[in-house]
């Protein structure tokens, strides 16, 4: 393993191997500029016009000169400058899909420069900061502008050649892979239970060690928890150590869980990983280094196939194709104290897996919002405003302010919607059904549930 250093040293020297452009995986059709939501025009304005069908051949022979080429030989000159003004003259916004993967691992200024202006002018926009990736990736999300046939591959290539553990993971499946971008990590590829070895990603916790409520002396009463209950057995996840980690494989109440939280969507989600169909394995939760619109996409390290974080879906690989979708689990999030004496008996994780990190990254790195790129987010609500979101028995997503639902629920109102209800719990708030069964809810921003779930219903007090 080579270090943090070396690693990033890497990632401005290597040049990433490109492949060919010329596999056909489905595309999605772009929306007409009248059938965007009129705060997206309002927001982003009217999108280009989007061209259907392959690449001419001249401009596929651009794009691999521009976008190939100059990996593979590690050059960057006038027959690049060429290629990027014929692409720029193609007015195929499509290619500004590509051109954003490039500028994510643009190893130079001038190369960047010219990258940035020519997506500008495929995109007909002029950059108001100097994030001009992020500016470029929002327009492409906002406007849903599809991809080019052959886009897969090209993507494929570039990302392996920074982290060849991605080469399993960059596979068709039922996930949009145009919205796929780099976290600026490697990917856990560490075997089960050894999660002390030492990487250059976010750090997984298989099995971890766990202590008694009173044994916790080094949690404060307001420092936050993720509060998970199977089985009449309870357990605490600290915030601080989850920061760190954002994935725990564990076992609790006789049953084997998978945990991820995303720090970028402020979202702990608990998914029971056993009890599936047979011939299938305990799937070993990873975090792979990559996000979709600013949460994490995370895998399976047995079988590589990738889940929808949010979802629970498996969206490739093996485990795609035998259609499993992981049984989700509540999550109450709470603070330490409240959670401690509503539940004495509880076990916490111990002090020693936070690695001596105190993160607070929503009063810190997340306080202005999102820092990558998420598109267009439902005006409903703000972006980073807390949702407590549940599934109703219909199927119908359903999203509860949490501070409105808080206060209205320590008033000794009722809060229900077809057959969900909610109630307080130990500091925080869960999702039951009419008969009291828990219905697997969860806290998370709102542009997190909203993309996910888009059109979700918004409960109002």
């Amino acid at each position: 393993m080579f270090s943090v250093i070396n690693f990033y040293i890497r990632v401005l020297c290597l040049l990433f191997l490109a492949g060919s452009f010329f596999a056909a995986p489905r595309t999605v059709d772009a929306q007409q500029a009248s059938e965007l939501p009129a705060y997206v025009i309002e927001e982003f304005g009217q999108p280009p016009a989007v061209p259907k069908g392959s690449l001419s051949r001249d401009l596929k022979r651009a794009v691999r000169t521009a976008l190939v080429d100059s990996l593979e030989q590690s050059v960057w000159g006038p027959d690049q400058q060429d290629a990027l003004a014929t692409i720029a003259q193609s007015k195929d916004p499509r290619v500004a899909w590509a051109i954003s993967d490039m500028m994510r691992f643009s190893w130079r200024q001038s190369f960047d420069d010219s990258l940035a202006e020519t997506a500008a002018t495929l995109l007909g926009i002029t950059y108001s900061s100097d994030q001009r990736w992020d500016q470029i990736t929002d327009h492409l999300i906002a406007w849903d502008i599809p991809a080019y046939p052959g886009y897969l591959k090209t993507k494929r290539a570039i990302f392996t050649q920074l982290v060849p553990g991605w080469s399993r993971i960059f596979v068709k499946g039922d996930i949009d892979w145009r919205l796929v971008s780099w976290g600026g990590v490697q990917i856990d590829d560490r075997p089960f239970d050894q999660t002390d070895i030492a990487c250059n990603c976010i750090p997984a916790a298989d099995n971890p060690e766990v202590s008694s409520a009173k044994e916790a002396t080094w949690l404060k009463d307001s420092d936050i928890i993720f509060g998970i209950e199977v089985n009449g057995e309870y357990r605490a996840y600290p915030r601080r150590i989850m920061e760190v980690r954002e994935m725990v494989n564990d076992t609790l109440g006789g049953r084997d869980l998978g945990i991820p939280y995303c720090t970028l969507c402020g979202a702990a989600q608990a998914y029971f990983t056993d009890g599936l169909p047979a011939g299938v394995k305990r799937p070993v939760l990873r975090t792979s280094g990559l996000l979709i619109r600013s949460n994490k996409v995370m895998y399976d390290l047995e079988t590589f196939s990738v889940f929808d974080t949010f979802l629970g879906k498996a969206v490739t690989g093996p485990l795609a194709r035998r259609g499993i979708v992981l049984e989700q689990a509540t999550v109450v999030t709470s603070d330490w104290g409240s959670w401690r004496r509503a539940h004495p008996e509880t076990t916490v994780l111990i002090e020693e897996l936070a690695l001596g990190r105190d993160f607070d990254f929503r009063n810190g790195r997340d306080a202005n919002g999102p820092i990558f790129p998420i598109g267009d987010v439902d005006p409903r609500l703000g972006v980073q405003e807390d949702v407590i979101g549940v599934i109703t028995a219909s199927g119908t997503p359903v999203a509860f302010p949490r501070n409105k639902a808080f206060l209205a629920l320590r008033a000794g109102e009722e809060i229900a919607y077809e057959n969900v209800r909610l109630q307080l719990d130990a500091g925080g708030i869960k999702a039951i059904g009419a008969d009291g069964s828990d219905l697997g809810s969860h806290q998370a921003f709102w542009f997190a549930w909203s993309q996910f779930y888009p059109g979700t219903v918004l409960w109002t007090p």
